[in-house]
């Protein structure tokens, strides 16, 4: 457990004094309920015309958490989950026991009050407390010591949690003094909402399929592993839930989605986390064309819904997502941003020596599409800062994606770039189940090898294709990413509420 610094430790004894105060007078400081009937925001918008030193009879009772306190308590920045009310505490209207727990209010503290509305003769609009209630006495201070009143919209900037190594190990703190971080967490749930609702209006399926996995399948990634004690056996965090929504497609559902967790035993950056969440989704009877229009549909919408404009900034790149966006072979992106052609090479040494002339070293790379990949990722993907859909993929490096009409080396497989970044993959399925075999027994070879990310072979997705798939198409989005793009956030510790971290020695 990390220590409590000195000075915090001085502050939370003298608020445990103030806690044994509290008990002597009768007061519970952790009560069970407090009846709220109104907003902050709300009382803001009802009584925006309220003039300045006007005062009602209108009674209202509001509850949120001490930011501030001037003159003794008299005047409290009450805070609650929609914004900030001034709390007037006058001892002409409180009683001798409401004002004995003022005495012992801290910052921090979360407070329940009733009363009258006013507005200030300085124009604050306020409520002219009649009661108060302590509801939850609080033993740590704040990283701020006092927020200046004429500031409070600027906490995170003037007195807020600026370490950022606490503001992700104690996200509850970032919350109550960062209005952005908020903001941001709100945003996120409204873009999941609008890709669901989006995808509910098309008549999708929305599923669960299991997390824990008798076999790591779905993608190419290091599983997490843990065991099952009364079956004896190992089991996998799930990886992706491709195999599991394609048995649903198998069964008759025909456009099914999830939004999904998923666990994938990787190195952590500004792009990755241990544990993400993503939105995978199968459409019957359509292939991956149909799948590029859906993700801008889904990407586009949101930014619409929740910013109002499907322009955005990005860490300083001017970004449009109105579609449709542009669509460039994985192939014809290496030429344009290097030179280099692979249609016209065909063996792994060859492709090899290609990426060693444009400074790539490929030594690693077990075959002609691995090489190809690893061109494209080094040489090409940061430019890609506008939206762009590239398209077929080497079959080398697809094994679920269908092999492409017209190129056997390459597959009907996408990946769309924004800002550089991949942010959804999707596929023509691949439904013919010796093809499948075909595809796992090679990924078999490569985990054999060494590849400690390849696929084993699933004879029960297997058994199922053998029942038969209908052609379709399928797509997965990294929501964490997307979040990032739409909120303006430079890393998915900031979209994501607690990120996987280090545990931190005391």
């Amino acid at each position: 457990m990390t220590q409590i610094a000195e000075t915090d430790n001085h502050i939370r004894q003298t608020r445990i004094q103030k806690l044994a105060q509290l008990a002597d007078m009768g007061v519970n400081p952790y009560p069970y309920s407090f009846d709220v009937d109104a907003k902050a925001q709300y009382l803001q918008e009802k009584y925006a015309k309220l003039a300045d030193g006007e005062e009602t009879d209108d009674t209202y009772s509001v509850a949120g958490r001490v930011m501030a306190m001037r003159n003794t308590g008299m005047f409290i920045d009450l805070m609650d989950e929609s914004g900030k009310i001034q709390i007037f505490s006058h001892k002409d209207n409180l009683s001798e026991e409401d004002l004995a727990v003022l005495k012992l209010v801290d910052l921090g503290d979360i407070l329940g009050f009733t009363g009258t509305i006013r507005r200030t003769p300085r124009g604050e609009l306020s409520l002219k407390a009649k009661s108060l209630k302590m509801l939850s006495k609080t033993l740590l201070p704040l990283p701020n010591k006092q927020i200046d009143k004429e500031k409070l919209e600027e906490l995170n900037k003037t007195h807020g949690l600026t370490d950022v190594e606490t503001k992700y190990r104690k996200r509850y703190v970032d919350l109550i003094i960062n209005e952005d971080s908020r903001e941001i967490f709100r945003k996120r749930s409204k873009i999941i909402q609008s890709i669901r609702e989006t995808l509910l209006k098309q008549d999708f399926l929305e599923v669960e399929t299991p997390m824990l996995h008798p076999q790591a399948g779905g993608a190419n990634a290091k599983p997490f592993i843990t065991h099952h004690n009364t079956l004896d056996m190992d089991m996998f965090l799930r990886i992706a839930p491709e195999l599991y929504l394609k048995r649903l497609t198998v069964g008759g559902f025909e456009k099914v989605f999830e939004i999904n967790r998923n666990f994938r035993n990787e190195g952590i950056s500004v792009r990755h986390n241990p544990e993400f969440t993503m939105i995978e989704l199968y459409q019957a009877y359509v292939d991956y064309n149909d799948m590029m229009t859906l993700t801008e549909t889904l990407v586009a919408n949101a930014a619409k819904e929740v910013l109002g404009t499907m322009k955005i900034n990005y860490c300083g790149n001017d970004i449009d997502l109105t579609p449709p966006w542009d669509r460039k072979t994985m192939i014809g992106a290496i030429q344009e941003y290097t030179g280099l052609d692979f249609n016209l090479i065909f063996t792994p040494a060859e492709a090899q020596a290609a990426a060693k002339s444009v400074g790539v070293d490929a030594s690693d790379c077990d075959n002609w599409g691995q090489t190809v990949e690893l061109v494209f990722e080094e040489r090409v993907e940061a430019h890609l800062i506008q939206p762009v859909h590239i398209i077929d993929y080497p079959r080398d490096i697809s094994p679920l994606a269908k092999v492409h009409r017209s190129n056997e080396r390459l597959t009907e497989r996408f990946e769309t770039r924004v800002n550089g970044w991949e942010i959804a993959n999707a596929f023509s399925e691949l439904t013919d189940p010796i093809d499948q075999r075909t595809r796992f027994e090679a990924q078999m070879s490569a985990k054999a090898a060494g590849d400690e990310e390849a696929m084993p072979i699933d004879e029960d997705f297997i058994c199922a294709l053998e029942h038969g798939m209908p052609p379709a198409g399928g797509m997965g989005m990294g929501i964490d990413r997307v979040v990032m793009l739409l909120t303006n956030s430079p890393s998915i510790r900031d979209v994501i509420a607690f990120p996987t971290l280090k545990i931190k020695c005391s």
